[in-house]
């Protein structure tokens, strides 16, 4: 049997079609077929571009699925995926860099922790399976995230029993790990107060229990661009660094000089604050607390233009063409399923430059042609590939209106 392509989840499709993973393209395989998945799989012909996993949980946790290609291979397949989105619309794919946030560079992550017969465990589930596989240290993550392990077996020592599970949520702040717990037993003050001398050790600067506050030595901070962000519990961050750095540049770039834009779906300004450095920047976000953390980060930062906020659901009240009139450019980064809504009234608006940032292919391309039907050009597509080894995609375009 023969691999011809990649699904999208990024497992081999052969002929039927039969799903086999941790296949390439091209590879001749053997194994059992069980309705449309191949078990037992054995690589007879490998492809060139197959490379021993770095990660000895591959083979068991879902959180990867590419580790067995190579970097080179995993770029054109997603460069791929964008082309094959924007075809289904007749959409031509500009020439598209992609970028790749290297190993060990994660700053957010969940984790799911249970009670094991012996020790307490952490992990991620299994692929296709509702089985928890228990890791030591993970390959995505960075550094600190990782050397507190053995705090995260602490919590669930104190909050899972052996028949639940509870859920961590860490981010790695610029000044020590922000910690989420979900699905915990109710602790006492003894047991609060136990984890809260753990959690120094750890640096740990915030436990927050079941949605309420066990522990803070200091509010976490995010920098964007150069500007200090106090964002609240569960904020939405750009899963690394490095790739953050990158949307940034390259937002910036599509945007160039300019009097005023609009930033719809802010969060807590990713690229509403880095742009204020040379123009005014109207910041439009549905979560009241995240806009609070985005204007408090401009209040405290030196020689930004002035930047303006909005509290607004842009998925029933978008911003109308009129509205839109006053901008001479647009950033967008909606969540996966697009903004059709928003992006038709940006479409109607005679707005110069668009710069769309978007965690979903598929919904890209219809807006993107909703916004040329509407008069605009697509000129530069960049993949930033910040979520390593797997299938998910994402990228940052611009437009312009001449």
């Amino acid at each position: 049997m023969r691999v011809g392509k990649l699904g999208h989840l990024g497992e081999g499709v052969l002929e039927g079609p039969v799903y086999a993973p941790m296949t390439l393209p091209g590879e001749e395989v053997s194994g059992t077929v069980a309705g449309n998945r191949l078990t037992d799989i054995r690589i007879i012909t490998p492809s060139p571009h197959r490379i021993k996993p770095p990660c000895r949980y591959f083979r068991s946790c879902g959180g990867c699925a590419m580790q067995h290609a190579d970097d080179d291979f995993v770029a054109g397949w997603k460069r791929e995926i964008v082309r094959q989105a924007l075809g289904a619309h007749g959409l031509p794919m500009p020439q598209a860099d992609v970028l790749t946030s290297p190993p060990r560079s994660r700053r957010r992550v969940s984790f799911a922790g249970w009670r094991g017969k012996s020790a307490p465990q952490i992990g991620f589930h299994a692929r296709g399976q509702d089985v928890l596989v228990a890791v030591d240290q993970c390959l995505l993550l960075e550094d600190r995230i990782n050397a507190a392990m053995p705090f995260y077996r602490a919590l669930v020592m104190a909050g899972a029993s052996r028949r639940s599970t509870i859920r961590i949520a860490v981010t790695d702040a610029e000044n020590g790990l922000d910690v989420q717990v979900a699905d915990g037993k109710a602790l006492d003050a003894a047991g609060l107060s136990n984890l809260a001398a753990m959690a120094a050790e750890a640096q740990v600067i915030r436990l927050i229990w079941n949605d309420e506050v066990a522990f803070q030595s200091e509010a976490p901070v995010v920098t964007v661009g150069d500007i200090a962000v106090r964002p609240p519990a569960g904020s939405f961050l750009q899963a690394t660094r490095t790739a953050q750095r990158a949307l940034t540049e390259i937002v910036s770039d599509i945007v160039g000089p300019g009097r005023l834009a609009a930033d719809l779906f802010a969060g807590i300004g990713t690229f509403a604050l880095p742009l204020a450095r040379e123009r005014a920047v109207h910041a439009v976000e549905g979560d009241a607390e995240m806009l609070a953390a985005l204007l408090d980060g401009w209040r405290q930062a030196q020689g930004l233009r002035p930047v303006t906020g909005e509290v607004r659901d842009l998925f029933r009240n978008p911003l109308l063409a009129s509205e839109l009139a006053q901008y001479d450019a647009v950033v967008i980064d909606p969540p996966r399923a697009g903004a059709a809504a928003q992006v038709a009234e940006i479409a109607r608006a005679d707005v110069e430059r668009v710069a769309y940032v978007s965690c979903n292919p598929v919904s890209f391309a219809r807006d993107a042609a909703t916004l040329i039907s509407g008069g605009c050009h697509l000129d530069r597509l960049n993949v930033v590939d910040q979520f390593r080894w797997s299938p998910h995609v994402e990228l940052v375009a611009g437009f312009s209106r001449g």
